[in-house]
């Protein structure tokens, strides 16, 4: 079609800042919205690479990255082998509270 070019492309022309703030942003939208699974994408982390770090077999990541249900010890070494912490937030219409007993 004319007139139509690649959006990376488009990117070619822009400036480092602007590189910058497309990526911190395409990486809050990731991290607002992720699926586990999603986030280990995100992250660049195979799910054999996970494994090693848990020290379990592939399968197992695989199994444990689409669960929708999980202790949150659990989900907290999950999220410390990606590289994070886990912190979990009770929201409320007038405010939010971080649960401490979880840290």
């Amino acid at each position: 079609m004319r007139g139509h070019r690649p959006f990376a492309d488009l990117k070619k022309d822009w400036s480092d800042d602007r590189r910058a703030r497309n990526q911190a942003r395409k990486a809050e939208i990731a991290v607002e919205y992720a699926t586990l699974d999603e986030l280990r994408v995100a992250l660049g982390l195979s799910q054999e690479e996970l494994a090693q770090r848990l020290e379990v077999q592939q399968p197992a990541v695989s199994k444990l990255t689409s669960r929708s249900d999980m202790r949150i010890s659990t989900l907290r070494d999950l999220i410390a082998a990606m590289g994070g912490e886990l912190h979990v937030t009770a929201k409320f219409a007038d405010r939010s509270v971080e649960l401490a007993n979880f840290d």
